[in-house]
């Protein structure tokens, strides 16, 4: 079968994203980060960077955001989006957070209103976004703790390949992992080393499936105060109130099944 030929457009987007790769140590700022994968995109794929998130680590909580720390907004956008968009996003959370929040793939914002058709207050972050010219954007999830946006005047679904996408993305992914040396660990975020422990996973799934803190014990052959001790852990980490939380906070995070 003969192989459909790769355009030059996203040839040239290809080898830029890997010299941006090998040279983004030298970056040693968020800003810098930014600039340099906007230099990019903007030339070759006419697409400018949105900015980066960490995300929290309750989806939907957003009461931590903070400028320079856990978020960085590219200069491309428009200072009056961010003013309007942190001032809603405490009241309702922004659906494009939240999906990306759930989602393994990357997805652009025409994707997310036909996959989810938002309506009333749910539009808010939308209309926001065309209020300042985002007709459409690339969202890429990272790891489970960034979100790496790419934004565009005019509609993505005719102009976007699929190459061009995924290319994209290891350019969000290279950006995120540089970006979380730079900011360093952050309290109460996904992404702060504080990761489960194999028998903190293995206490959480047997319980996801209706086995009490007796039973779990007999299972693992543990004693109950041990698997009290790693469920206590484990919602200290997962930044949970009680087990039923931690449960639900694992199988959102994909830790269990």
């Amino acid at each position: 079968m003969q192989s459909t030929p790769v355009s030059q457009d996203v040839a040239r987007l290809g080898a830029g994203m890997l010299q941006f790769a090998m040279g983004i140590d030298k970056l040693d700022t968020p800003d810098k980060v930014l600039d340099s994968l906007h230099g990019l995109t903007s030339q070759v794929s006419k697409l400018n960077v949105w900015g980066a998130l960490l995300f929290p680590l309750r989806a939907a909580d957003l009461s931590g955001v903070e400028r320079g720390k856990t978020v960085f907004l590219h200069k491309s956008v428009n200072e009056g989006w961010w003013d309007e968009w942190l001032e809603l996003s405490r009241r309702y959370p922004p659906l494009g957070v939240m999906l990306a929040q759930m989602s393994l793939a990357p997805f652009t914002k025409s994707e997310m209103m036909q996959r989810l058709e938002p309506l009333g207050i749910d539009r808010w972050s939308i209309e926001l976004a065309m209020k300042y010219g985002i007709r459409d954007a690339i969202v890429c999830p990272v790891g489970g703790r960034w979100l790496i946006a790419y934004w565009s005047p005019t509609p993505l679904a005719q102009r976007v390949s699929e190459e061009a996408r995924a290319i994209l993305f290891m350019g969000a992914t290279f950006a995120a992992i540089r970006l979380q040396k730079l900011v360093g660990p952050q309290p109460n975020r996904i992404g702060n080393g504080a990761a489960l422990t194999p028998r903190e996973i293995a206490v959480l799934r047997l319980m996801s499936i209706g086995h009490q803190v007796r039973d779990t014990a007999q299972l693992l052959e543990l004693g109950e105060e041990t698997i009290r001790s790693h469920l206590k852990k484990a919602q200290i980490k997962l930044g949970v109130q009680n087990r039923s939380h931690a449960i639900a906070q694992a199988i959102r995070l994909h830790l269990i099944n």
